[in-house]
């Protein structure tokens, strides 16, 4: 899940669980307590006189006070009579309530058997009542209690009073309980919805976090072995996903740089070994002249080609490695004009048949295109292309009769040129390498050969650069064919 998605959640969770926990937690303690008043008032208890405590109190003695105003009307010195207050009194005996008669300004009658002197210094006076809620009223201070009061005049011509006291102590509790309950349950509500909120965010954040964690220390200690199966569809797992592609792509690049350290040392000792053989025979035929080994013209000169032409495949050699160090960094020098590919190729075919001929080795040459036909390319790096090939080939031919074919064909909207030799082969399974850098077909004889193994990586790089392509086709035993095309060049009207 989306960590968008999840704050959002979260935001709703926020704004309405807690509403509707504390709802449910009004409603069943609110019932609790509207219960236990019941049970101490004896009256019927709803959402509407919940919220008016003094009306549950008035209608908790209605019943008393309603016998009690009959009675005023028929026969006030009744309430002279204390067994009749007792009776009366008897009657509120389950409802924290009690009768207090005054006659005069005298307590006449005290049902609760207490000490009201505190309270009976605050009741009305005579006459003086005001009712605040169903016909009584709330006396706060240190008595806390609602009273009814009922005047009536005595036969003996005297004042009195009937109050009805009803203790408020009971219900004003079991409303505080009701609140701090309520407040409790919200404290409670907030903090564990808080909490499933946080664990649920975090959770969800710190698992891909951890495992992006560790696959960073492991990355830093240059282990790439492990893989990051995140397949949430959050943003922190679409970016474990990204690093795991980087991972494997800091993986192939360790790779690719460990395979070209151990190339790169190869080629080293590859150019080492061909460069110690022409080095070895060169100071052979020196200390020959200078020990006067050399003692005729014809041996003298012979001793003097001999060093030229090692010379030149040092020089050849160390070429080569020159322009594998530009290939590397994409520095090759081209200088791209129009060649015309029939002056081109038949000047190429001059140069490499002489080349050929003089190490015994027949070459034929063969050139079908129009003799107009241009192409755009750098004549000094085609050049090298073919002589690479051919080098190539002369290296592994293997029979007593060696030869070499130079062709250059139409092909559509390219040129496609074919050299192909009569040497070993390459097996079926190789061709598709023999274009890699450092490759080297049997190494084991090859190291008689000589060779750095970057020649035909060289020519690749050189036709892609021209927009072809290369490829080679071979049968062991019988030789090999390589075949590279480039486009023609065509001129485009102006007006197109």
């Amino acid at each position: 899940m989306k960590l968008k998605t999840r704050l959002i959640i979260a935001f709703f969770v926020i704004l309405f669980v807690p509403f509707l926990m504390f709802g449910i937690a009004f409603l069943g303690f609110s019932k609790y307590q509207m219960q236990a008043i019941e049970q101490s008032y004896g009256v019927p208890v709803s959402w509407d006189t919940l919220s008016d405590t003094m009306q549950v109190i008035g209608k908790s003695t209605q019943k008393v006070f309603e016998k009690l105003k009959m009675q005023a009307e028929q026969d006030p010195d009744q309430f002279l009579d204390e067994a009749y207050l007792e009776k009366m009194n008897l009657e509120m005996e389950e409802q924290p309530a009690y009768l207090l008669v005054r006659k005069d300004n005298e307590l006449y009658y005290n049902g609760s058997g207490e000490n009201v002197s505190k309270l009976f210094s605050e009741l009305p006076a005579f006459r003086e009542f005001s009712s605040s809620s169903d016909g009584g009223s709330y006396i706060g201070k240190d008595v806390k209690a609602f009273v009814k009061q009922l005047d009536v005049e005595f036969s003996d011509g005297s004042e009195g009073s009937v109050f009805i006291i009803s203790s408020t102590k009971k219900i004003v509790t079991q409303t505080k309980h009701l609140l701090m309950d309520l407040l409790l349950s919200i404290v409670v509500i907030l903090f564990f919805t808080a909490a499933l909120l946080t664990i649920w965010i975090y959770t969800g954040i710190n698992t891909p976090l951890k495992k992006l964690s560790e696959a960073t220390e492991r990355i830093k200690n240059e282990d790439f072995d492990f893989e990051l199966n995140e397949t949430g569809k959050d943003e922190i797992s679409e970016l474990c996903r990204d690093f795991d592609e980087m991972r494997i792509r800091l993986k192939n690049q360790a790779e690719e740089k460990e395979a070209f350290d151990r190339q790169s040392k190869e080629l080293i000792s590859n150019i080492s070994h061909d460069l110690k053989t022409p080095i070895t025979a060169v100071k052979g035929y020196v200390e020959g002249i200078m020990d006067g080994v050399a003692d005729t013209p014809e041996k003298m000169d012979r001793y003097i080609r001999t060093i030229y032409v090692k010379a030149n495949d040092m020089d050849r050699l160390i070429n080569e490695l020159t322009f594998y160090s530009k290939i590397d960094t994409n520095r090759i020098p081209y200088h791209f004009s129009q060649l015309n590919v029939t002056e081109y190729f038949d000047d190429c075919a001059d140069d490499v048949g002489l080349d050929l001929r003089e190490r015994q080795i027949a070459f034929t040459y063969m050139n079908t295109i129009d003799p107009e036909t241009m192409i755009i390319a750098d004549a000094e790096q085609l050049t090298r292309v073919i002589n690479n090939i051919i080098g190539n080939s002369v290296k592994y031919m293997d029979k007593a009769k060696k030869k070499v074919e130079l062709r250059v064909k139409d092909a559509g909207d390219f040129i496609q040129v074919e050299i192909e030799d009569n040497g070993k082969g390459i097996p079926t399974r190789e061709l598709v390498s023999v274009f890699d850098r450092f490759y080297r077909t049997d190494t084991s004889r090859n190291s008689a050969q000589g060779g750095s193994g970057i020649g035909l990586s060289i020519v690749k790089k050189i036709v892609e650069d021209h927009g072809g392509r290369i490829w080679a086709n071979s049968k062991l035993g019988e030789g090999t064919t390589m075949s590279f095309v480039i486009r023609k060049y065509q001129e485009v009207p102006a007006g197109e």
